[in-house]
């Protein structure tokens, strides 16, 4: 699977694939907040460390030595929490709070560092990644929800019982599902039954 495409459940155990198109996006899915915490899987430092292997960092260049501290974990969460409020306030076109933003920014200070790999003349990470690294990555991909050149285009699955965000990331600006393989083919089965029984 590409790194950011993650496989979800939904409730009635169907497997489905998403790609939130973003890395702040994607951390959401590791858990959160309220009713969310039934989905969390960044129990301990080392757990969120493997899950950040397998994110849209990884696109860019491997994640071979990631180390997160039980401190790192726990804001990395808090910024997680922020997410929950300010993207659903994005997606309905309204403006997150200046608390929030203000977490946002001063998540910002660190990011990893990028080198080229001697051996391969590839990307690289400069090892070892820490947690402080990862949230401010995090952080300015959300700035960039926020207020970049990417903003605007975050959206809800538009199904009914499903509330997943996502970067649209399509040409048109105008894409309306999670994924096709779960809400967009359900909708599309559920327009073509429609249209045969008034047919």
């Amino acid at each position: 699977m590409t790194p950011g495409t993650r496989l979800l459940v939904n409730a009635q155990g169907e497997r489905y694939r998403f790609d939130p198109g973003s890395l702040s996006l994607e951390l959401m899915l590791t858990g959160g907040p309220g009713p969310y915490e039934r989905y969390e899987i960044a129990h301990t430092p080392s757990d969120l460390a493997e899950w950040f292997t397998g994110s849209r960092l990884a696109l860019t260049a491997p994640l071979t030595d990631v180390r997160i501290r039980p401190a790192e974990l726990a804001a990395l969460k808090e910024l997680r929490g922020a997410l929950y409020r300010v993207v659903p306030a994005l997606a309905r076109g309204e403006t997150p709070s200046e608390d929030d933003l203000s977490l946002l920014n001063s998540g910002t200070a660190e990011t990893p560092r990028p080198l080229v790999d001697p051996g391969t003349r590839r990307l690289a990470w400069a090892p070892p990644v820490t947690g402080k690294q990862l949230l401010g990555a995090v952080a300015r991909d959300a700035i960039g929800l926020v207020a970049g050149e990417r903003s605007g285009r975050v959206r809800e699955c538009s199904a009914d019982d499903c509330h997943l965000l996502f970067f649209d990331t399509s040409r048109s600006g105008n894409r309306r599902w999670c994924s096709m393989e779960r809400c967009g083919n359900r909708a599309k089965i559920r327009a073509y039954r429609a249209r045969t029984e008034t047919a």
